[in-house]
């Protein structure tokens, strides 16, 4: 993750994924995750435990969420 012009945003790494059409800018939340889970294993069940812990947010909904964003994430390459 990097600030670029004041916005949060995350791109794959190494020359591979040098694509700039897949530079993602990340909300306070999608923030607040990345930063929690940097270098660490985790599922969507992880990121719904984390969400729910910080915010205001029933578990199902929550789950739902992190399993889409866990989806284009690893769709995008920045994490396997």
């Amino acid at each position: 993750m990097r600030v670029v012009c004041g916005e949060n945003v995350i791109s794959g790494e190494g020359l591979k994924q040098v694509n700039y059409s897949k530079l993602v800018s990340l909300n306070a939340t999608a923030t607040f995750l990345w930063k929690a889970l940097q270098g660490k294993d985790f599922t969507a069940e992880t990121m719904a435990d984390l969400l729910t812990g910080e915010y205001e947010v029933d578990r199902e909904t929550a789950l739902k969420d992190s399993q889409a964003l866990l989806e284009k994430w690893t769709e995008l390459g920045f994490i396997e």
